[in-house]
């Protein structure tokens, strides 16, 4: 059985396993993929994050799962401690591009040998964010690039990944932690990420105000990148200001690209 058939068969197995009608969250740990997988007789996926990962960006839940949602609200999982999660019925977890906001062209300084190099979709996005400072043109900022792919652990949700982490300050010197969630590919931006970078900013940098920034690359073209602020309202996760930036060669930026950049 091909592994992503194999994850849509022990998910929703764990999911009947705790799901009541009219239950809207319940938690499972990793132990319990071994255990079902032993009672179903099938093998046990080498890499039990990526199931976890797979249905929480890139795949849409099995019909079984979904069939059980109500209203506009959907399943998510979220993270609730050690190898622990935490199915919940939320409203929508996806955040996608607007396909008609305006793209701003700005000249592409990546270095040629790294965008050659960049190993992942997901690496040649932070790359390109970072050496255009994308996130200082979006935020208004001056940041600094402290980690990549910071793993900690947060209080409740147990052991987290933020795949890029900023601190900035502005004219006035207030300084800023910027967690950047960052999505290549078939992945999408989803909220369960947003939570647990903010959760995290505000225990390891209490003093610092937290900006959650996401970056996806828009229709699969590299040189177009849709970044939003992310902030949170009544546990919620709402879109602050959503952008989008080209890059393309500083000759191609015309005179009435600029004038029209100045009038707004």
């Amino acid at each position: 059985m091909p592994d992503q058939s194999l994850y849509e068969v022990l998910l929703v197995k764990i999911f009947k396993n705790h799901y009541r009608k009219g239950a809207e969250k319940f938690e499972f740990d990793r132990e319990e993929l071994a255990k079902v997988a032993s009672e179903l007789g099938v093998r046990l996926p080498k890499n039990l994050g990526d199931l976890i990962y797979s249905f929480r960006y890139r795949r849409k839940m099995p019909a079984e799962i979904l069939e059980t949602a109500t209203g506009k609200k959907e399943w998510i999982i979220e993270p609730a401690g050690q190898a622990k999660y935490r199915f919940r019925l939320g409203k929508a977890s996806r955040i996608v591009p607007r396909e008609d906001l305006v793209a701003v062209k700005i000249p592409d300084a990546t270095p040629e040998i790294i965008a050659a190099y960049a190993l992942t979709d997901e690496q040649a996005l932070l790359a390109k964010v970072r050496y255009n400072r994308l996130i200082d043109v979006f935020l208004g900022i001056t940041t600094y690039s402290l980690q990549n792919h910071l793993r900690t652990t947060v209080k409740g949700m147990g052991q987290i990944e933020i795949d890029e982490i900023y601190v900035g300050v502005n004219k006035n010197g207030q300084q800023f932690v910027i967690p950047v969630q960052a999505k290549g590919g078939s992945d999408q931006l989803a909220v369960v990420q947003t939570k647990q970078d903010l959760a995290c900013c505000a225990e390891k940098f209490p003093n610092l105000a937290c900006r959650a920034i996401s970056a996806q690359f828009m229709n699969d073209e590299e040189n177009t990148i849709a970044i939003f602020e992310l902030t949170m309202e009544k546990d919620e996760v709402k879109v602050v200001e959503e952008r989008h930036y080209r890059l393309v060669p500083a000759d191609s930026i015309t005179d009435k690209d600029l004038k029209s950049y100045s009038a707004r």
